[in-house]
């Protein structure tokens, strides 16, 4: 992290700037600090910094005060070039109580600020999570730049004048550390103070009182002798191409992008959806926007929201449900079903930790081979992967491009880490949207012998192989439907050996021949190893290979959108490398997938901690490979 200081600005307080910071808030899940997070993220945005986010909280709903498990932090990386991930290690970390600072200080490099609510200290509070002796006054914090502040007690004298009891003037203690943060990185206020004023429009008092604590929080740090430097990050004015910005979550760019494909296609926008975390947001999304469209439809199983979706899919409509593993699991014979049907579907897969409950708030990359193959018989099914939260809106549109075009369902796996994860994206212009227009079956489409015309539901385009879609309705186009094999052409229920044995060809070839662009690789010094990967790993991957770059180190890299089919170069992109590395949050299945496709000895790096990549971490596991050719 580099340094220099400014001149002095009229304060008191040194003020150096930075060109990247890595900020981190800790506590317990009801002391909110991702509605912390997300106002300090929401303001660095609004200064024009790049940025990321990195949400970690517990499974439930409001765990144990005071316990490990119960921790609930928020980190966010923001610079003023282009950054990748949420950042290694953060360089201040706020904690709201002993098990925050315990859960969190083994993330923490030597020299790092930790900032802690000495209120919370208690010998009690101590004793829940192990702690003998505080922590802060046995040496063991000794290598940090520790600042003691009583942020209870603060929030708790700033707030007197508004008559609320002890109770509900601590609630905004996450104010207060906020309106300090705010001021050791120079961030915006405004936006803040106008969002707790809508936030609590209907109880002005309260809204009065977090805006006191924000306030007080800011000018404690202007005033304490504690805090001598202030940092500044100057906007990322030549990271982004010109546009207008917004910061945004993988999940809310999803529901956009689904939005967005339905107008692009003129088709009414169908969810059919179980809660489930951490698919919920695109539920809840959703069911906002009725004005374009879109009807939401909460069922009461996995099983009854994708079928409502399918029905909604025979009915003419954009049809989508959202889910995460366990979920897939109990939709699999309705996506079966889809597929003999042949009718566009989008199944959204906000991949978690796993199996069964696994780590419901964690994320992992390991639905891959479910996506690809958890249902009976031979069932292809197109697979599609985001990289990065603002990736979300254009997976979504290619998602939905895949399966209208095709006729068929389409998984669309994001994960955890992106679905909860934020970035800055550029809102798109309306020009620059795919057309997505699809042409409904209006008549006959096949002559018998005896020149008749009639309507044959599985008659193919033969650029595509895709089936007519007919909404049910239109008179003369009356067909059967059902799990039961088709016979081609005609749709009647068929068991003869030899249509079955066509049919099953037909349905994989017409995934094997989707139109995918070709894998783009990043390589400009000719390297002879590849980093291969997909989906969320692309921050870490990225930021990995720029650091050993940075080195003098030659490496390639390239990055996976389309997982079925497979982009056509994509076996001679993996000949050219003498050696081909893939990392991924799992225990290797799209390496399996390409060591089975491609006959390459691929290798494989592996991490299923619930926790996304570090990219020091993957540095010096692409530095060992690289000296051993």
């Amino acid at each position: 992290m580099s340094t220099a200081q400014l001149p002095d600005s009229g304060s008191e307080s040194q003020v150096r700037r930075l060109d990247r910071a890595v900020v981190r808030f800790a506590g317990d899940s009801g002391d909110g600090m991702q509605l912390t997070g997300d106002r300090f993220t929401s303001e660095t945005a609004s200064f024009g910094n790049d940025l990321s986010t990195l949400p970690n909280f517990p499974a439930e709903i409001r765990a144990p005060a005071g316990t490990l498990p119960g921790v609930s932090s928020f980190q966010l990386h923001f610079a003023d070039h282009d950054i990748l991930t949420p950042g290694d290690a953060p360089d201040v970390l706020v904690a709201m109580n002993p098990a925050a600072l315990k859960a969190n200080i083994g993330d923490m490099p030597r020299g790092a600020e930790i900032i802690v609510n000495t209120d919370e200290f208690t010998k009690r509070a101590m004793r829940k999570v192990g702690y003998d002796v505080s922590p802060l006054e046995d040496g063991s914090l000794e290598g940090y730049r520790l600042h003691p502040v009583p942020l209870t007690t603060l929030t708790v004298e700033a707030l007197r004048e508004f008559g609320l009891s002890r109770k509900e003037a601590e609630r905004s203690k996450n104010m207060f550390a906020l309106g300090l943060l705010s001021w050791m990185y120079h961030r915006p206020t405004e936006g803040t103070e106008k969002f707790l004023q809508a936030k609590f429009a209907r109880k002005p008092d309260i809204a009065a009182a977090n805006i006191a604590a924000f306030r007080a929080g800011w000018n404690f740090g202007e005033t304490t002798e504690d805090f001598a430097v202030s940092y500044e990050v100057a906007p990322a004015s030549k990271a982004f191409p010109p546009g207008t910005y917004r910061n945004i979550s993988g999940n809310l760019a999803l529901a956009y992008g689904l939005v967005a494909a339905s107008r692009q296609a003129d088709l009414p926008l169908f969810l059919g959806s179980y809660p489930i975390t951490p698919a919920s947001d695109i539920l809840h999304e959703l069911s906002r926007h009725k004005n374009f469209g879109v009807r939401t439809f909460q069922a009461e199983d996995e099983i009854a929201g994708i079928g409502a979706a399918l029905g909604a899919a025979f009915g003419g409509s954009l049809a989508v449900t959202t889910t995460s593993g366990p979920g897939v699991a109990l939709k699999s014979e309705t996506v079966g079903l889809a597929v003999s049907l042949e009718l566009p579907l989008l199944v959204v897969d906000i991949q978690r930790g796993g199996p069964s409950t696994g780590l419901p708030t964690k994320t992992e990359q390991a639905d891959l081979l479910q996506a690809m193959y958890g249902r009976n018989g031979e069932a292809p099914v197109p697979v599609v992967a985001p990289r990065t939260p603002a990736d979300c809106f254009g997976a979504a549109l290619e998602a939905a491009r895949i399966a209208l075009t095709y006729r068929t369902p389409v998984f669309l796996l994001s994960d955890g880490y992106l679905a909860n994860g934020s970035e800055p994206w550029r809102i798109p212009e309306t020009g620059e949207l795919p057309d997505l227009t699809v042409q409904f079956a209006q008549g006959p489409n096949h002559t018998l012998d005896d020149g008749s015309e009639v309507f044959w539901p599985y008659q193919r385009d033969p650029r595509t192989l895709a089936r007519p879609w007919a909404v049910p309705g239109t008179p003369g186009l009356e067909h059967r439907i059902g799990g039961i094999e088709k016979q081609d052409g005609t749709g009647n229920i068929s068991y003869d050996p030899a249509n079955h044995d066509f049919m099953v060809r037909t349905r994989q070839a017409k995934v094997d021949g989707i139109d995918v662009d070709d894998l783009t690789v990043d390589d400009p010094d000719g390297a002879r190893t590849l980093v291969l990967g997909w989906g969320s790993t692309y921050g870490p991957i990225t930021a990995a290979v720029r650091r050993i770059r940075a080195e003098g180190g030659h490496i390639a890299q390239a990055h996976l959108r389309h997982l079925n089919p497979f982009p056509v170069n994509l076996g001679d992109v993996l000949k050219r490398y003498d050696k081909v590395v893939l990392p991924e949050m799992n225990l290797g299945q799209l390496a399996t997938l390409v060591r089975a496709k491609y006959l390459v000895d691929v290798e494989s790096y592996n991490q299923v901690n619930g926790m996304p990549f570090k990219a020091q971490q993957l540095a010096g596991a692409l530095r060992e490979i690289l000296h051993e050719n």
